[in-house]
């Protein structure tokens, strides 16, 4: 009991400064100056209470399909542990140490990965070939955070040549009006709420599953976790997001509303599509690496508007791309051998 509830206290914080911000940066950078930290943190908490409500008591029958109500049916593919061991804390303390050096690191292989042990083999080599074998769990996990990548990345560079040119290029030339910022704050909070939605939907099971994905938990219990994960949110939008925030910050013009609302609009529109899978390409219930999808959309928006911008796409945000890929794959080998060294612990 102590370790469920400590490693989840863990991957919450671990999660919420690394996840929540690539999810929340843009809506945090573009309204920091003209809104109060604890406004932004009620909307953002009221939204978060109401998806873990309706997952765990399900109060209009959505979710009877789910073995994890939760967790959003993503933690279905996963068979919860009999016992918890002090080393299932080791991964959220690695993460929340990467995450103090700004590092975007996917949660999803840092902690779920831990829950596979027994699915995964000893030896390095094998393990490594599990991670590209598509018929493991952490191998469809891999393949699924690929193709979300790969789906951002065209998707945001396609959209941003189109684009470009009437919205990112007309908004850094010419300064928001007052009189139009409440109707671009509309916008924004509105798409900034339906991706909010759609992450918390994905990557909540990346935190519950230190609680045997919230099944057997009681009420008192659950609103004990939402209480914890509420007041840690406070905590990164008082602090205006820490380190992983710089990732936001270095993009263009993030820091425009306008801009702001179609990054958020986009990437909760590829977090739509890979949570339903409405192609049968990737496997619905299958966790995968929003990280990896933020990534992806943020290089492939900086590419579209190069190319609009008659600039270079391979001066600067050539470096720019490869650093952030180098730091999600970074994340990916820590993981591996975190895994391989707990895996070897535990015998």
């Amino acid at each position: 009991m102590i370790v469920m509830w400590l490693g989840f206290i863990m991957a919450s914080y671990s999660v919420v400064g690394n996840d929540v911000i690539q999810t929340l940066g843009t809506f945090l950078t573009s309204n920091e100056k003209e809104v109060a930290w604890w406004k932004l943190w009620l909307f953002a908490g009221g939204i978060l209470s109401a998806v873990l409500i309706l997952g765990h008591f399900d109060p209009f029958g959505w979710y009877e399909d789910y073995t994890y109500g939760i967790a959003y049916g993503r933690l279905d593919k996963f068979e919860m542990p009999e016992k918890y061991y002090w080393y299932y804390l080791l991964p959220p303390l690695v993460l929340l140490t990467i995450t103090r050096f700004g590092i975007p690191v996917s949660t999803t292989f840092m902690i779920l990965t831990l829950f596979s042990l027994h699915k995964l083999p000893a030896e390095a080599g094998p393990l490594v070939s599990s991670v590209f074998d598509s018929g493991s769990t952490l191998g469809k996990m891999v393949n699924k955070s690929i193709m979300g990548y790969i789906v951002a990345f065209s998707s945001a560079a396609v959209i941003y040549v189109l684009i470009s040119r009437f919205t990112e290029k007309y908004f850094i030339a010419n300064e928001l009006p007052k009189e139009r910022r409440f109707m671009w704050t509309i916008f924004q909070w509105f798409t900034t709420g339906f991706l909010w939605w759609q992450w918390l939907t994905q990557d909540l099971a990346n935190i519950y599953i230190y609680l045997e994905g919230g099944a057997s938990l009681s009420t008192l219990g659950f609103f004990l976790s939402l209480l914890i994960l509420v007041g840690l949110l406070g905590y990164i939008f008082y602090s205006k997001g820490g380190a992983v925030q710089e990732v936001v910050r270095s993009k263009t013009n993030t820091a425009d509303i306008r801009a702001a609302t179609f990054i958020d609009l986009i990437y909760g529109l590829v977090l739509f599509l890979f949570k339903y899978d409405s192609f049968g390409l990737w496997g619905a219930k299958i966790p995968m690496s929003t990280t990896w999808v933020f990534i992806g959309l943020l290089a492939g928006r900086e590419i579209g508007m190069r190319i609009m911008f008659n600039k270079d796409p391979k001066s600067k945000i050539s470096k720019m791309i490869f650093m952030d890929l180098g730091k999600v794959f970074f994340g990916l080998l820590v993981s591996v051998l975190l895994v391989l060294i707990i895996k070897l612990i535990a015998g």
